[in-house]
């Protein structure tokens, strides 16, 4: 699209990449006013036109759906990566407007009946199974919208919607604003005793940027944040017990008081969703979001959580036992625990974490990482910076190609952390889907464009970005959620990419890709020292192969913490019952954590996937798709990481069906046409080190 085509304001393009130089956020209020407007107008035409038939009905509802998704997506995007006072405020002014369209959208009920009589007509036996499944998931989506509703019930459910929406945003905005707010400054070399290089130049880095000109990693001065490449190494490293205490009770009370307060915030949305649930048939929360997933219901999550509870609570128990023997005090904190699991894995394994960041400059992990899809999926990944606009300085430009150099999609890679403006954690997201269109009269491919975000420690001074093996993890991690997106071979918008696929399955191809970084040709292909170009010596690797499971019965339990906690939360909790929300971590913690919370431990007023996300009832999808990604990683270890023959037959399989087939079929239909057999657990435990190898 040439400059001469593009609309007065940049957000009404509605197609192809966002020209992120020409946004500003005056810009969002007019765009979402005027696009609402001609999507209304849009709706009661098609409302009143439509046919019962796929190019009738879905075709025209998609493209508007598109439309929308585009200019939404865009500006949702910004909100999580260029965060201001102006864009909340703009954001804030059009979402009620957004939710009350996306209801009446839902609500259809001429839609509705529509695709009711599109299932039931001449031409479903005609349609493909992933266009059958695009209307199955649009009728049942529809009920679960309130499509059935009448009335004040009606009018009730929306008003609920539409209040979830808003305290989504402001429970994130505070997290996000609570974090920032904390700030400790130290002056003197025993505050930061035992830090390595790394974090007193990040530390001192961010002492500049906070007014303090003159700071430098070695004098000082130096700020800690609670933003999560600054606390984390502070909480391993630091040998100050006293500031671990402080920071440490900083970070698990954030947004739980003052003017960023997310304790009311949170009850209300648990009352709501209860709410919502009562007024749509359902028990409760849980069952509703269920609905929508592969696990059949509450119980078979239940009970997958509680086998793996079983295994690893008592490895969790034996670990704190050992690690409390080796620090030798008789009283064992919560912010003990970083910094004396790091010592005890130094020792055991006799490395530290920081002497690896230096073999994991960002350039060659990137190297790494396109070398392994090339290797397995047939792919290749070449830079194209500069090509397009970007909302970042930092932000990269890359395009995939198939074996023959035809582009197949392209993505945007935004790794640093930026406090300031950037919420927490790493995700990806679409920017652009996979789509058949029709141009000039001719039948043409759409390719993916997808958004890769981390929050990876950014160079400091005049180093490159080091990345911790951590850091590298979830690289890759996002990286294969942007697979799945980037290499479907799915044309209709509804199904292609993640779209359409089941929240609990679409962890599994990230999840997969995480086992690579110990594959020894993948790391030693991207384990170079920054300076000498050393590859990483022998002896790290078997060290990061040892240490893999140190301590993997407390991080599968610390999941299955989070994982029942929220599954209480939507299904047994009572919004005006004799518990506090609180209250309910506090039962549950006792059989999920070893160490219980502080009394005063606020982590559910941070916990922005249950609350702020899509991970409401969900977020034991981790720990299901864990299950699936174990076991398809499996497939390759039976075929042989070094039998290349074996290994691009079975990247091949992996491709042509978790990365192509996307929401087209059901994920264990997918699974299964990928491994021949449903699931299995024993893979999992195998690599958490909590099943003894046979």
């Amino acid at each position: 699209m040439t400059n001469a085509t593009i609309p007065e304001n940049p957000l009404l393009i509605g197609q192809g990449l966002p020209p992120f130089e020409k946004i500003t956020p005056d810009q969002v209020v007019p765009a979402v006013e005027q696009l609402l407007q001609d999507l209304d107008q849009t709706l009661t035409h098609l409302e009143t036109s439509l046919t019962p038939t796929w190019s009738g009905l879905v075709e025209p509802l998609t493209a508007m759906e598109e439309r929308l998704m585009w200019t939404w997506g865009v500006i949702g995007h910004l909100m999580s990566v260029k965060n201001s006072p102006e864009l909340r405020e703009a954001y804030e002014q059009v979402e009620p407007e957004l939710v009350k369209f996306s209801n009446k959208l839902s609500q259809s009920k001429p839609i509705y009946e529509a695709f009711s009589q599109l299932r039931q007509g001449n031409e479903w036996d005609n349609l493909d199974v992933g266009q059958q499944r695009i209307v199955e998931a649009a009728i049942r989506d529809a009920e679960l919208s309130g499509v059935a509703l009448e009335g004040e019930t009606r009018d009730k459910f929306n008003a609920i919607q539409l209040e979830l929406a808003e305290l989504s945003t402001k429970f994130s905005n505070h997290v996000l604003d609570a974090t920032k707010a904390f700030k400790l400054k130290l002056t003197q070399p025993d505050e930061v005793d035992g830090l390595p290089p790394s974090a007193l130049s990040l530390a001192a880095q961010t002492a500049r940027t906070e007014g303090a000109e003159d700071a430098t990693a070695e004098a000082g001065p130096w700020v800690i944040t609670l933003d999560f490449p600054s606390y984390y190494p502070f909480m391993k490293y630091s040998t100050r017990s006293d500031l671990r205490e402080k920071l440490y009770r900083a970070y698990v009370t954030r947004a739980s008081e003052g003017e960023y307060d997310n304790n009311p915030i949170m009850e209300r949305v648990l009352e709501l969703r209860q709410q919502q649930a009562d007024i749509l048939g359902f028990r409760n929360y849980a069952e509703l979001s269920l609905a929508r997933k592969m696990a059949p219901d509450v119980q078979a999550v239940e009970k997958l959580l509680e086998e793996l509870r079983m295994v690893s609570y008592e490895a969790a128990k034996q670990e704190i036992a050992e690690l409390q023997e080796f620090a030798g005090v008789s009283e064992f904190n919560n912010w003990d625990v970083s910094f004396w699991a790091e010592k005890q894995r130094e020792a055991k394994f006799d490395f530290k974490a920081e002497e690896l960041r230096p073999y994991f400059p960002l350039s060659q992990v990137l190297d790494g990482l396109f070398g392994l899809a090339k290797r397995i999926f047939g792919v290749t990944i070449a830079a194209a910076d500069g090509s397009v606009p970007v909302w970042h300085e930092d932000v990269r430009y890359f395009q995939i190609s198939d074996e023959g150099g035809e582009a197949l999609a392209y993505f945007y890679l935004d790794p640093y952390s930026r406090p300031a403006e950037k919420r927490g954690g790493a995700w990806m997201n679409d920017c652009i889907g996979r789509a058949k269109m029709q141009v000039e009269g001719n039948t043409m491919t759409r390719l993916p464009v997808a958004y890769l975000v981390c929050n990876q420690t950014p160079p400091v001074d005049d180093q490159p970005s080091l990345m911790t093996f951590d850091e590298v993890e979830t690289l890759f991690h996002e990286f294969g959620h942007g697979l799945q997106h980037m290499l479907t071979q799915v044309d209709y918008p509804s199904a292609s990419g993640i779209n359409n696929v089941e929240w609990d399955a679409v962890e599994l191809p990230s999840q997969f890709m995480e086992n690579w970084c110990y594959d020894r040709k993948t790391l030693f292909g991207m384990a170079k020292h920054y300076e000498t170009g050393e590859p990483l010596p022998e002896h790290y690797y078997q060290k990061l192969l040892a240490a893999r499971t140190y301590m993997s019965g407390s991080a599968m339990l610390r999941q299955l913490h989070f994982s029942l906690l929220d599954l209480e939360l939507h299904s047994r909790y009572e919004p005006e019952g004799s518990e506090t929300p609180h209250q309910v971590r506090d039962r549950i913690a006792e059989s999920t954590t070893i160490l219980p919370p502080l009394p005063e431990d606020s982590f559910l007023c941070a916990f922005g996937h249950i609350f702020a996300g899509g991970y409401a009832a969900g977020y034991y999808s981790y720990k299901w798709a864990e299950v699936l990604s174990a076991d398809a990683f499996a497939a390759f270890e039976e075929a042989g990481l070094e039998n290349e023959t074996a290994l691009v037959t079975t990247g091949k399989r992996f491709r042509d069906t978790v990365l192509a087939l996307g929401g087209s079929l059901h994920p264990m239909e997918v699974f299964k046409s990928f491994r021949g057999r449903e699931p299995q657990t024993e893979a999992l435990l195998r690599h958490s080190g909590l099943l003894a190898t046979t």
